[in-house]
């Protein structure tokens, strides 16, 4: 299928062919009929990614900031390959889409094969949307004039939140898209509405709609304008659907608005605001967020759970399902808005020049007859075939930062790269990987004779069926940790693990044990017992993350500090036999990031991991130290090792080196070549059960035993 994007590193919009997404669970799959072009919030993007480095830098100075804190924590190099790494991950364009529906996801009874549906789909010709952000369109509503449901409802959030009554005097700054449908929705509210732009087409076309609207360009001044019109009082409420970098603009709203009168931002503009203006009328102001309430709720819109319609009125869904039914009854009128169609191979035509004198609404038309292929083979000399041939499941921020980097320096042969439900991401992995398919099928990875090896990076609710699925199919398989999520799972594996024939094998991503700096630890120890110290300064997550939920990410004690319990068991040179943990806080949940896990081991070894989020990003990320016989070993960052105590070793410094290139350079080896797994299962088993007891430990507020 096509898609259009966005190439950040290049600046250039491109129509790119990439595989069609698979419907999952709590989903809709849409064959896209229409999409809306929406020129303000597009053009920022076209015209972020046109800008050079330093531009882009000025437009984001807290990135800026967070790239200066990395260097001095983990060094240039390192800094510049994550930045640069997110530069080369494309954009998707659009958000206005609309379409049939072509299958349905388990759980999701709302719609059927065939509904006409509007969504927030990209401009894709199959989009995979989650079903809190599809509505049904009603039968006397054309595809075009449904293609505004979305961006109708960012205008429809803006003015619920303005609590515009009948009878109010409302401005809207700024008439483009947003401002046009806006004041549309206030006239039919009852209010008496004000238009302001700059543009005079805008002006005339706010008009010709029955409001009333001016040009300050043409010697208007705003706001007396305003005042006389309210015979002085000035106006109820204010809402700005401008884009721009003045600060005047809320000047200026503040300036026309009555005495606690509303002011509410759905555009963007300057912010640098003046208090005085606020004092002297006690005027309230407030920035609307997107379609409304359930945005950005993990929740909501990837999970289907819906807020209850007698506490929360109106959501998104239900702001997409009152815009259509105001363009059903006539109460707001969209087609007079559309200034230019194209067929989607045509896009340049409006995305060559998104400035151009004349454009509000522009329809992009898609054929019938798109087809919906689930792979993309692509053209590429670098790809070489022969024995062990690798197929990677998931196509996420960590398998284009570090699986593909590390698996091209091991040289390593990857025939696909899969993405379930996001087809860009899978072409452009495999295309940086040089791997010869780009799919949302994982089954053809399985299904392949020449595949025999299966790197899985999803996220890690999917990790157990992941690896069960790859074992029964005969291909060994590397999982990112962690291995799974609770102990059902981990029997299911253990199970099918005990039936494999030979040769195939489990890898679990405990990629620090393979770092060059635990290596030389691992050899300047003994085989006596041990007292270790492993501290992370994690960081902080918000909490409405994945990583956070217990049945997605199974929280980052399970998720992530699994590292550190397998690193400690590789330098203890023994297995877990107890576990015991204190948290943060006086009632910590059991997704706490912020706790002390006690290890004792069979040897006689001791380890504690510090795993906390609350401390500052300017401070090293992880510090080791192991003592042992009279001696310490003390390692910062996986930069320094220094020793203390010993005759023959006093430091050893490099590039910060977590262990991902050996790691991947032996997988790549056993791939090719065969041989035994790279961590024995048993301690994969031991390290798993050990992150289960760090939540019953906590929830017990006793000793676990392994």
């Amino acid at each position: 299928m096509k898609q259009i994007i966005q190439d950040l590193k290049s600046g250039a919009t491109i129509l790119e062919e990439v595989p069609a997404p698979q419907v999952k669970a709590g989903y809709v799959l849409i064959q896209t009929t229409r999409t809306l072009v929406s020129l303000g919030t597009e053009r920022m993007l076209v015209e972020f990614g046109k800008a050079n480095l330093i531009d882009k830098a000025r437009q984001q100075p807290d990135r800026v900031k967070q790239v200066l804190d990395k260097i001095k924590t983990d060094g240039m190099i390192p800094t510049l390959e994550a930045v640069f790494n997110k530069l080369n991950q494309p954009l998707p364009l659009g958000y206005c889409n609309v379409g049939k529906v072509v299958a349905v996801g388990k759980g999701v009874t709302e719609f059927s094969v065939g509904d006409r549906v509007a969504s927030n789909g990209n401009h894709a010709e199959y989009v995979c949307v989650p079903k809190n952000l599809v509505a049904k369109v009603p039968d006397n509503v054309s595809d075009e004039e449904a293609a505004f449901t979305v961006i109708g409802s960012i205008g429809l959030e803006g003015v619920r939140l303005l609590s515009a009554q009948l009878g109010e005097t409302i401005v809207v700054i700024g008439l483009g898209l947003i401002g046009l449908l806006a004041v549309q929705l206030l006239k039919a509210n009852g209010c008496k509405v004000i238009g302001v732009d700059f543009d005079q087409q805008k002006v005339d076309m706010a008009s010709r709609l029955g409001v009333t609207a001016i040009n300050p360009q043409s010697g208007t001044n705003s706001v007396s304008f305003v005042h006389d019109f309210t015979s002085g009082i000035g106006a109820d409420g204010v809402l700005i659907t401008a884009s721009s970098d003045s600060d005047s603009i809320i000047h200026e709203a503040c300036e026309m608005s009555r005495k606690r009168g509303r002011i509410v931002l759905v555009g963007v503009v300057g912010l640098n605001m003046r208090r005085d203006d606020f004092y002297k009328k006690e005027l309230s102001f407030q920035v609307s967020c997107s379609y409304g309430p359930g945005r950005y709720d993990e929740d909501y819109e990837n999970r289907g759970i819906d807020y209850p319609l007698p506490y929360v009125r109106w959501t998104e869904k239900r702001n997409f399902e009152t815009i259509l039914n105001l363009i059903s009854n006539g109460s707001i009128e969209v087609k007079s808005l559309i200034t230019e169609r194209y067929d989607l191979k045509d896009y340049e035509c409006i995305y060559g020049d998104m400035r151009k004198k004349g454009s509000v609404a522009s329809i992009l038309c898609y054929s019938a007859q798109s087809e919906a292929d689930e792979s993309v083979t692509l053209k590429t000399n670098d790809f070489k075939g022969g024995a062990g041939k690798i197929g990677i499941i998931g196509a996420g921020n960590f398998t284009n930062s570090t699986v593909i980097p590390a698996l091209l320096k091991a040289g390593a042969r990857v025939k696909y790269v899969s993405s379930r439900t996001n087809g860009l991401e899978a072409k452009t992995a495999a295309r940086k990987m040089g791997a010869e398919i780009a799919t949302t099928d994982y089954k053809a990875i399985l299904n392949d004779p020449e595949v025999n090896m299966v790197i899985c990076t999803t996220r890690h609710n999917v990790h157990a069926s992941m690896v069960c699925e790859a074992l029964e199919a005969g291909k060994s398989i590397f999982v990112e940790k962690p291995l799974c999520l609770n102990s059902e799972e981990l029997d299911r594996i253990i199970e099918t693990y005990g039936k494999v024939k030979d040769g195939t094998t489990l890898t679990v991503g405990f990629n620090r044990r393979f770092s060059p700096f635990a290596v030389k630890m691992k050899q300047l120890l003994g085989d006596g017992p041990k007292n270790i110290v492993a501290t992370m300064n994690a960081g902080y997550i918000p909490p409405e993350m994945w990583v956070h939920d217990m049945e997605t990410g199974g929280g980052r004690i399970i998720g992530e500090a699994c590292h550190f319990i397998d690193l400690c068991s590789f330098l203890a040179g023994s297995d877990v036999i107890s576990v015991c943990v204190n948290a943060l806080g006086c009632n910590p949940k059991e997704n706490t990031d912020n706790m002390s896990i006690l290890l004792k081991y069979a040897n006689g070894s001791n380890a504690v991991i510090n795993y906390f989020s609350n401390g500052a990003k300017s401070y090293p990320k992880e510090k080791v130290e192991v003592f042992y016989q009279d001696k310490v070993l003390a390692l910062d960052n996986w930069r320094i090792l220094e020793g203390f105590g010993y005759r023959n070793f006093r430091r050893m410094k490099a590039r910060m080196d977590k262990g991902h290139k050996a790691e991947f350079l032996m997988l790549n080896e056993r791939s090719v070549n065969g041989g035994d797994a790279l961590i024995p299962f048993e301690s994969i088993v031991n390290t798993t059960k050990a992150s289960f007891a760090c939540i019953e430990s906590l929830k017990s507020k006793s000793w676990i035993d392994v």
